[in-house]
């Protein structure tokens, strides 16, 4: 469900400063129609990256019309999350645009670049608030890939993607990141892979009582009637 939030937010946010990574992902491909300043950008971030990342999370089930509500409203997603206690992301707007506090120390503000079936691209810049060291600063770009295959039973099986590259503004820490970069990468990996069952799992509770899952989010105070009525709907309750 929050396939689309974190997986995009968190290789991208998280990874912009807790390098969350994996195996090194393949060459950026953006596609075509994105503005010649964004796509430049992007490029930059992508290319010769500090960390990079590409994860594919396990298969869950849920209706397509759900997951991509979800996946374009950010901020229920994230209430989703919090009301299940499977973390504590927060995602607000502003007049600046979307931001993410991970609750963990990891905090920045993100931007869909880019929105077509099957595909999301973002930007993120961010920092990482560290207790004993200075605040680690960096920007990413996260692609979030997503396929519906429908089943005999009815039900729909959902596969996801998520591929992250990150840049760290400081040269000091990018020194370091490079003398430690073989346990950079098995921190990204068990990050990332942790993140994508979070999807799973959320998908899970949403598949088997719907109706216990709507009433947990209802109870958050600070939940849109909109986008819950439209949850509602979308779960199928009277």
């Amino acid at each position: 469900m929050r396939g689309a939030l974190t997986a995009v937010i968190s290789i991208a946010l998280l990874s912009v400063i807790q390098p969350v990574a994996d195996a090194a992902a393949p060459p950026l491909v953006v596609p075509a129609g994105v503005p010649p300043a964004d796509r430049a950008r992007l490029e930059h971030v992508a290319h010769d990256a500090f960390v990079s990342t590409r994860v594919e999370g396990p298969a869950h089930f849920m209706r397509p019309e759900l997951f991509e509500y979800l996946l374009d409203h950010p901020e229920l997603a994230s209430q989703v999350l919090r009301a299940l206690k499977e973390g504590r992301y927060r995602i607000w707007h502003d007049a600046q645009g979307l931001w993410l506090d991970d609750g963990w120390g990891t905090r920045g503000r993100f931007t869909l670049i880019h929105a077509e079936s099957g595909r999301r691209l973002y930007y993120a810049r961010g920092a990482f608030q560290q207790r004993f060291l200075p605040d680690m600063k960096g920007e990413a770009v996260a692609m979030f890939e997503y396929a519906f295959q429908p089943r005999v039973d009815g039900r729909t099986q959902v596969a996801s993607w998520a591929t992250g590259y990150v840049q760290i503004d400081s040269r000091f820490l990018r020194f370091l990141g490079t003398l430690a970069m073989p346990f950079v990468q098995a921190k990204a990996d068990k990050e990332a892979g942790q993140l994508l069952r979070v999807f799973a799992r959320v998908s899970g509770a949403i598949a088997s009582d719907p109706a216990q899952v709507y009433a947990k989010v209802s109870a958050q105070p600070d939940v849109p009637r909109q986008d819950l009525q439209r949850f509602r709907e979308l779960l199928r309750l009277p």
